[in-house]
């Protein structure tokens, strides 16, 4: 252990003396790893100089000299690698132009005559290539794939052909807009399953965007529920979704329904003294701490639903189903209540007193024991004193709390717990995120791939 400790001290201490060194010391560092073939180091020593003192003209020379003398070593290795696979040489072409734009605030990496003609050559040939592939994969009814190849294409060769028209054709084909309809509920209750639907078509439409998503849309509420009747937004077949989807000119609907709800609640109080430090002035003058103990009430209630959710992604050609799954989503809430109304430093107050946890550490430690069992692991007695300080409220609860609750909050100083339904939307709200993923997982899919329906699909 020694040993190794020894052998790491030099290099710890280099880095400590280069972290601080000055520009010239870290040009002189940058020759010599260069001369050593550190040519990667080399140039991150030169640049570190160059970022203290741009006008260092020995920082640099280095730089210039290690930039390009790593551009020589990419370009052996870019020509080595297209002789077995040009398309991941093509790649690297890429990376070390991107190096020699990142480079140009420190040194101008030099690009030789027959080095960007064979640069120019792995170019166009990754552009063809994929271009063809585009060509093929649109003819074969793969408009997604397809403008991904064209897209390809001028990611190599700007402007390549005519990549950038037909990549626009594919992607108006490849389009797949999605809307969700209202959920149907066990409880009969169509408003949540009206809003549940509403918070995870938002929800989607912020999270399903380029670069994740290149190819699905989720269309809004308004566009949804304008096509709706009264009757069916309060239970919708898979039919009626069905023919919902095609009105809104959308290639996928998600249908499902919201199961009963699974409610359990518990009550703990607390009973007990706290403890308040005081400190006075003793008969000497001196300061004198004591502690004095302060009787507390402290009431809790916790609830925690169990809702269950199943859904479909539904194909609006041929009504197959694309994902399916029942998932079920459980939240819990805390609200914790007390008349006792503290005075002065909130710091002050503490469970336990110096003196007791010294006479008595179990019973020190069962009064911590029940206070986690009626507040919570992660609740302190300042927090609850802190809140009860600072509420105005009644104690009552009031629907607009609610995101509070679903945020996950330790707890709310309140005296009634939200109802179990507004818990299960709580818990319905977020759940999107399976659905998110299904939707992720069928963006680049063609519909080919599928197994749907080949027929013309122009728009």
């Amino acid at each position: 252990m020694r040993r190794r400790i020894a052998m790491a001290a030099p290099a710890l201490l280099l880095a400590a003396m280069l972290g601080c060194a000055g520009p010239a010391k870290l040009a002189e560092k940058s020759e010599h790893m260069l001369a050593g073939g550190q040519n990667g180091r080399a140039w991150e020593l030169a640049i570190r100089a160059l970022d203290k003192d741009p006008g260092n003209t020995r920082a640099r020379a280095a730089a210039a000299a290690a930039g390009n003398a790593m551009a020589r070593d990419w370009e052996q290795r870019i020509h080595v690698l297209a002789q077995s696979d040009s398309m991941a040489a093509a790649e690297q072409v890429l990376q070390l132009n991107d190096f020699r734009v990142g480079a140009v605030r420190y040194a101008a990496i030099t690009v030789s005559p027959d080095w960007a003609r064979e640069e120019q050559a792995l170019r166009t040939g990754a552009a063809r290539t994929h271009y063809q592939r585009g060509l093929a994969d649109a003819s074969a009814k793969r408009p997604k794939r397809a403008y991904l190849h064209f897209n390809d294409a001028q990611r190599f060769v700007a402007d390549y052909r005519d990549a950038q028209r037909l990549a626009d054709k594919a992607y108006d084909k490849g389009m797949t807009h999605v809307i969700v309809v209202p959920f149907s509920t066990a409880s009969g209750n169509f408003a949540m399953g009206r809003d549940v639907a509403a918070q995870w078509r938002d929800a989607l439409a912020q999270r399903l965007n380029p670069p994740d998503a290149h190819f699905t849309r989720v269309l809004g509420s308004a566009e949804v529920e304008q096509q709706m009747s009264v009757a069916q937004l309060e239970h919708l077949s898979r039919d009626d979704a069905l023919s919902l989807a095609r009105k809104t000119g959308a290639e996928r609907v998600v249908w499902g329904s919201i199961g009963g709800i699974e409610s359990k609640t518990s009550l703990h109080l607390f009973t007990d003294v706290i403890w308040r430090r005081v400190t006075e002035k003793g008969p000497d003058g001196s300061q004198v701490t004591h502690w004095n103990a302060v009787p507390i009430e402290v009431l809790s209630r916790t609830r925690t639903v169990t809702v269950r959710t199943d859904y479909e992604v539904i194909a609006t050609k041929g009504g197959a189903t694309l994902a399916h799954q029942r998932t079920p989503r459980t939240t819990s809430a805390r609200v914790v209540w007390t008349l006792f109304s503290p005075e002065g430093d909130l710091g002050a107050y503490a469970l336990v007193s110096d003196v007791l946890r010294n006479a008595s550490p179990d019973r020190a430690k069962a009064v911590e024991t029940r206070w986690k069992e009626t507040c919570g692991d992660a609740t302190t007695l300042q927090q609850v004193l802190e809140a009860r300080r600072s509420t105005r409220s009644s104690g009552h609860y009031e629907r607009d709390l609610l995101p509070r609750f679903a945020a996950g909050a330790a707890f709310v100083f309140l005296q009634e717990l939200p109802p179990a339904e507004d818990l299960a939307y709580a818990a319905l709200s977020n759940g999107w995120q399976p659905l998110c993923d299904d939707l992720l997982r069928l963006d680049p899919v063609d519909e080919v791939d599928l197994g749907m329906a080949t027929g013309d699909t122009e728009r």
